[in-house]
């Protein structure tokens, strides 16, 4: 049994340089599709072909190539967060809120690879 239950969609995170030509081009070459551009917050999401699993695009100046961070989707990021918290994991920094769209943060595993939990602050999520 796990400390915390995860939901089953994961979206992997990726860093880009210009999020509408990235996505046009999983488009084009993977046969991915768009779900939205959300500008305000510099991301964009688009469906992979495996059920619950979306590829986000967070646009940077400088993107870090090969930096791949799983997203896990969650119902209670802070209960989640407390829990790990309370077991040791290492978060970087504060819980991140984009109101109305979605509450994030990022923690470590033993060795440094950075993973997210994300909760759906939309309304019906």
């Amino acid at each position: 049994m796990s400390l915390i239950s995860l939901k089953d969609t994961i979206t992997i995170a990726l860093s880009v340089k210009d999020r509408h030509a990235s996505a046009k081009w999983y488009e084009d070459m993977l046969g991915f599709e768009t779900v939205y551009h959300a500008d305000e917050a510099g991301w964009s999401e688009l469906q992979t072909k495996t059920h619950g699993v979306t590829i986000g695009l967070g646009e940077h100046t400088k993107p870090a190539p090969g930096n791949c961070v799983p997203v896990y989707g969650i119902a209670d990021l802070d209960s989640a967060r407390a829990k790990l918290e309370g077991a040791g994991v290492t978060f970087d920094g504060e819980t991140d809120v984009v109101e109305g769209m979605v509450k994030t943060a990022t923690f470590y595993d033993p060795d440094g690879n950075a993973m997210m939990l994300a909760e759906d602050l939309k309304e019906g999520a």
